[in-house]
């Protein structure tokens, strides 16, 4: 398996050039230095003690779930062998009691793998805030800002719904990234059983087993790597797929996640959901149909499905409204519970 195309790289970003040429290509994209102003950055650039000096004195006492596995799993999270539960465990902790096992890890030769992710920087870090400045995005954009900590741990790859900007803070972060596209030699594991919310590829991407999953050769055709330092920043549009190895005993990584279009009630993954369960076994010839009238009704194929229609008799084709929403998750309630 030789070297990866490396993701492109950019300096000096703007919002105007961000939002024009970087999100609009629909890409990830590395933003070096993007960061590098933030009180966290400096902090963790002085090293872990200082990190968590920095960590301490914005902390709350709220506990959150942290991940801990034993060091045979060698900091890759995922299931046990017959899928019936997880290969680590997990358990509720602070800000300074994590930050206590880190520590405490440090130097060991077979540390136990430690790991808190998407922890809401508002609610249990909330003095961090409003050092956390993100130009590029405009200020009234609504975003929810998180902090990832651990040491030497390995994320499967997966992705995540919103757009995201992930910014190390501490330590260095090597992603793996590919398209969405790829998602059938990704070998994802179950849909409605994850680790954290979003389905996971099955493929340790450091070590593949390309006799279990043939495929991935597919998927690395198309793959691309980054790795970051602190202040370095990754741009990572929804639903591209990206595994995280943190390189070092003490790692940090700050998350904006946002979304362009109103924040939809409920992830379209409960679409898909409801779409395998009513689909999967139609016969070829009624599939086939149905995927004519998903192309036309909801990717909008050939345009507004609903042109022709004066506004008021749209319905859940038309503007959306409070009124609409509700009327729609009425009629699923109701079909749902027969």
């Amino acid at each position: 398996m030789g070297p990866l195309p490396t993701v492109p790289e950019y300096r000096g970003v703007d919002r105007a050039r961000f939002e024009a040429e970087i999100v609009a290509a629909g890409r990830p994209a590395v933003l070096r230095g993007l960061c590098a102003g933030w009180p966290l950055v400096e902090a963790g650039r002085a090293g872990p003690e200082a990190l968590a000096a920095a960590l301490r004195a914005s902390a709350g006492e709220a506990p959150f779930e942290a991940w801990f596995g034993s060091p045979e799993i060698g900091g890759r999270f995922g299931y046990s062998p017959d899928f019936s539960g997880f290969n680590h465990d997990r358990r509720l902790a602070t800000v300074d009691q994590l930050l206590d096992l880190l520590l405490r890890q440090r130097g060991h030769p077979s540390p136990f793998s430690i790991y808190a992710g998407a922890i809401p920087v508002a609610r249990h870090l909330p003095g961090l805030m409003p050092g956390l400045a993100m130009p590029l995005l405009a200020p009234d954009r609504p975003r929810l800002v998180s902090l990832w900590l651990g040491n030497r741990t390995r994320t499967a790859a997966h992705w995540d719904l919103p757009q995201n900007l992930a910014c190390v803070v501490a330590g260095r972060r090597r992603f793996t990234l590919f398209p969405t596209d790829q998602v059938r030699n990704l070998y994802v594991g179950p849909l409605d059983f994850t680790l954290a919310g979003q389905p996971i590829s099955l493929v340790d991407v450091d070590r593949p087993d390309f006799e279990a999953h043939p495929r991935f050769r597919d998927a690395l055709a198309a793959a691309e790597t980054a790795t970051l330092g602190p202040g370095d920043a990754l741009y990572l549009p929804s639903l591209w797929f990206h595994a995280v190895e943190s390189l070092d005993e003490v790692g940090a990584m700050v998350n904006i996640w946002w979304r362009d279009g109103p924040a939809p009630l409920l992830t379209p993954l409960n679409a898909l959901y409801h779409a395998i369960m009513t689909m999967q076994t139609l016969p070829p010839r009624e599939l086939a149909a149905w995927r004519s009238l998903f192309d036309h009704y909801v990717f909008n194929d050939h345009g507004d499905p609903a042109a022709h229609l004066p506004e008021g008799a749209r319905g859940i084709l038309g503007r959306r409204s409070a009124e609409t929403v509700a009327r729609l998750k009425a009629l699923l309630l109701q079909a749902l519970g027969r």
